[in-house]
């Protein structure tokens, strides 16, 4: 110590990590809670976040739950699992997610990880090196934001025009101006970006994590149809179709059929980092085949179902608040694009890069959410009174 004062220590936290995980989901969310009325003795009701495990009417199939059981039972999963995963998991993977595709994928193509978050953190490291960039869609998840930035990759946005049913605004998009990398979302334009990408020597990232989960006019289609134009890197875990997210298993998964990123290192450099990563639990990964051979199309059916009468409840009790106003109606997802005093938990845009939006989630049992939406319009009503 100098006079008294304090030590000096040769070690520090690490600003740019933190300046670069400021806007998370998690953390969003955790200061919006915070805020919660502790007089208020009401349920919390979650408009803000995508679980909907906690409600029963989305309970995941028994055959989920069985397969878990039956991969511990097995005691053949009790041990540490190669870097890319298990075999029997991949090969099941590969030929699940084959069906959507014009060609077949083979367990090499597949690489799990601790959910999707894990695939995410994975590319965006790979990936990122001096001079290279990626396209982002507004609104998004941040979670790309905060990785692009804690590995120094410059990172860029492309608007998703609301009153155009989220559609991309190819005038002010800035496609053409990338070097590197497109994260890609569900849409109607896959065709004319796979050429765009093949064309600019450019990587497209599709994230579906909510493969399938499509109830409304435009069918799901996986951007890894088209990897035969230009390579194309899909992310997506079991937490969402099968409404289980905190089994934390997902995966990253190479649609190249012509082999450049094989060519190009970044196969090579997928494993490096697993190597030196976490991986998924053993007997998780062992339950995967029984999960997907076994899971019939009523549970898929069931879900989409209810999720389509809760975004019909949400979309009808957001149009009967006057202060909102939701542009297009939900057509897949869980989410559509408030307050201390009604204890409802609700996500502000500016996290996902709309500012002046609200966040909801419609993935809630009918009651809850219907409750909340009144909770909602009650606290407009109040405070419209008052002005």
């Amino acid at each position: 110590m100098e006079n008294g004062g304090r030590k000096r220590w040769g070690f520090q936290g690490n600003e740019e990590l933190d300046k670069a995980a400021s806007i998370t989901i998690r953390g969003v969310l955790n200061k919006v809670m915070s805020n919660l009325n502790p007089q208020d003795h009401r349920p919390v009701i979650p408009l803000g976040h995508g679980d909907p495990s906690a409600f029963s009417c989305f309970r995941t199939t028994p055959v989920a739950e069985d397969a878990i059981v039956d991969a511990l039972r097995s005691r053949k999963f009790n041990s540490y699992a190669p870097a890319v995963g298990i075999l029997p998991a991949r090969r099941a993977i590969a030929e699940h997610l084959s069906h959507d595709l014009p060609y077949k994928l083979s367990p090499d193509d597949i690489f799990l990880t601790i959910g999707c978050a894990q695939a995410i953190e994975l590319i965006i490291k790979v990936l990122a090196r001096p001079g290279a960039n990626i396209l982002l869609p507004r609104p998004g998840y941040p979670f790309y934001e905060s990785h692009a930035a804690a590995n120094h990759l410059e990172f860029r946005h492309f608007d998703l025009l609301p009153e155009k049913g989220w559609e991309v605004d190819l005038e002010g998009s800035r496609l053409l101006q990338m070097r590197t990398l497109l994260l890609w979302l569900s849409s109607t334009l896959e065709i004319l970006v796979a050429e765009t990408a093949r064309m600019l020597g450019i990587l497209v990232i599709s994230d579906e994590v909510y493969a399938h989960l499509a109830f409304g006019g435009n069918p799901y289609v996986s951007m890894g149809a088209f990897g035969s134009i230009t390579p194309v890197i899909t992310l997506g875990s079991i937490s969402k179709r099968w409404i289980v997210p905190g089994w934390r298993l997902g995966w990253l998964v190479t649609n190249d059929p012509n082999g450049i990123l094989h060519k190009s290192g970044v196969v090579e450099s997928i494993v490096s980092s697993l190597n030196i990563s976490s991986d998924p639990a053993t007997f998780i990964q062992g339950a995967v085949p029984q999960i997907i051979e076994k899971t019939t199309d009523d549970f898929y059916l069931k879900i989409i179902s209810i999720l389509r009468e809760t975004a019909d409840t949400c979309f009808d009790g957001i149009e009967d608040i006057p202060c909102l106003t939701c542009p297009h109606k939900p057509e897949g997802s869980m989410f559509v694009m408030l307050s201390k005093e009604e204890s409802v938990i609700v996500f502000p845009g500016f996290a996902v890069g709309m500012k002046n939006w609200l966040r909801i989630t419609f993935a809630i049992e009918p009651p809850s959410l219907e409750d909340g939406l009144g909770r909602i319009k009650a606290f407009y009503q109040r405070h419209a009174r008052k002005q």
